[in-house]
């Protein structure tokens, strides 16, 4: 909408519907929530049936019904359809995120199978190709990102309905619009991401209330899938930051212009080789694996704060292993909510105030490098992440269902070694997909948002 604002105030007070562009946004949002309460009535699973398969038809017609939105909103109020067609690219960018997540995260394709094969050896196996898995993540998830940027920004320049003089804000108005397409489906995605903590927490309660072998059975193929829609909510997650980072960097250049007096479309470059832009851009690298590295520790703290009050209590209580007494179960979730809290402390602080500080030091075009290559760094980590967590997670659920065999046709099941190490690997993954590479999301964002802001106390004086 603020982009809008731009190219209403650059139109002719003679030329009709110029708010338009302004209440575009809006308009196709409404539309794609419509589509998503669409996908969502048919998103209806059959006996049988693998989950997913359910959940894909729902998501199919969600973004189907976007489309046709998409092609019909943007015609009407923009009255040009390269417009559409970005918004499109902006549908398939989504559609691409969920199915390379898919591959990655979901128990019937190759990396899956590969980290459940590798816990046959060893824990270290097992932790070795998770992480490799995740690190190869990265080559498509930054192909994916790079070609929906370039071909929403090139068809936002061959629209016609805006002059020539135009064709930086046409093409960066292009890569709005490929947001739009790709937020058209959020609230879809959204209840995708809701399935998943709900199915764990089902099969929680089927196991401690001893439900039927059938009953578990059901829970734990929900709960796999419930895995793979996590990952690729936040898949998703990373690229919608990466698209609406472009454009929040875009705003930033566009706000110091506006500072130093300079017209709209007047070069502002960010020079790499002037020293004080590397070293913005080196910190910004640094500032995302330390603030992983903060997220991951406080888990880890707090995960050993818990089992040292088990041990307590079994050791204060014997009564305790003998089952015949109940723990005291509102310590531990007492020792969660309160290092929850004090432990984020420190990583809000460091994403609050490392660009501010940056800013300060090093000026305006220093933290637009700072700002650049942080958005590049988090969305690369955070994939690396979230990827390598859901693939862990599902390699244990893969083992667990009976599908790990040997070359005699021997099953490794629950209570093996293959098992053993594909619960360490889980472990090992939990703090990667359920704090960091979520945290880094909301980093990446509130980064862009910060540096926006204080664009006026980072001019050099």
């Amino acid at each position: 909408m603020i982009l809008g604002v731009a190219v209403y105030a650059s139109l002719p007070v003679t030329t009709p519907n110029r708010e338009y562009w302004i209440l575009f946004p809006l308009v196709v949002r409404a539309f794609g929530l419509l589509a998503s309460m669409v996908g969502l009535m048919c998103a209806r699973g059959k006996e049988d049936e693998d989950p997913m398969r359910a959940l894909d038809r729902g998501y199919w017609v969600a973004a189907g019904l976007s489309a046709v939105s998409m092609i019909f909103v943007a015609n009407w109020m923009l009255g040009d359809l390269y417009f559409a067609w970005a918004g499109l690219v902006g549908i398939l960018t989504s559609i691409a995120f969920v199915y390379i997540t898919q591959f990655y995260t979901a128990g019937s394709w190759r990396p899956v199978k590969e980290i459940a094969a590798a816990s046959r050896m060893s824990h270290a196996t097992n932790v070795i190709s998770g992480v490799a898995v995740g690190f190869e993540t990265t080559a498509m998830t930054a192909i994916t990102i790079s070609i929906a940027l370039g071909a929403a920004y090139w068809l936002g320049t061959q629209s016609t309905v805006l002059p020539a003089s135009l064709d930086v804000q046409k093409g960066i108005y292009g890569t709005a619009i490929a947001t739009m397409g790709m937020l058209m489906t959020a609230a879809y995605i959204l209840a995708m991401d809701t399935f998943g903590p709900i199915t764990d927490n089902a099969g929680g309660i089927a196991e401690m209330s001893h439900a039927s072998e059938n009953a578990r059975r059901i829970t734990d193929a929900l709960d796999a899938v419930g895995n793979t829609t996590k990952a690729l909510t936040k898949g998703y997650a990373v690229a919608s930051a990466a698209l609406a980072a472009f454009l929040l960097f875009s705003a930033y250049l566009d706000r110091l212009r506006e500072l130093r007096g300079l017209s709209p479309t007047a070069p502002l470059p960010v020079d790499l080789s002037r020293v004080d832009v590397f070293i913005g851009a080196f910190l910004g690298a640094m500032l995302i694996f330390f603030f992983s590295s903060l997220t991951i520790r406080a888990v880890g703290r707090a995960a050993g704060d818990i089992i040292e009050e088990v041990r307590r209590q079994f050791k204060a209580d014997p009564r305790l292993m003998e089952g015949t007494v109940r723990p005291d179960y509102g310590r531990c979730v007492d020792i969660t909510t309160k290092a929850a809290l004090r432990e984020m402390v420190a990583p809000g602080l460091l994403a609050i105030f490392a660009p501010i500080v940056v800013g300060l030091v090093l000026k305006a075009e220093a933290e637009a490098g700072f700002l650049m290559v942080g958005t590049m760094s988090g969305i690369l980590v955070a994939t690396v992440l979230n990827n390598s967590g859901g693939a862990w997670d599902n390699a244990k659920k893969f083992i667990e269902a009976g599908n790990l065999k040997d070359e005699a046709g021997n099953v490794f099941g629950k209570g093996s070694f293959a098992h053993q190490a594909a619960v360490t690997g889980d472990t090992v993954g939990d703090p990667f997909k359920d704090t960091a590479g979520p945290s880094l999301h909301v980093l990446i964002k509130l980064l862009s948002t910060i540096t926006l802001v204080m664009a006026p106390l980072f001019l050099a004086r």
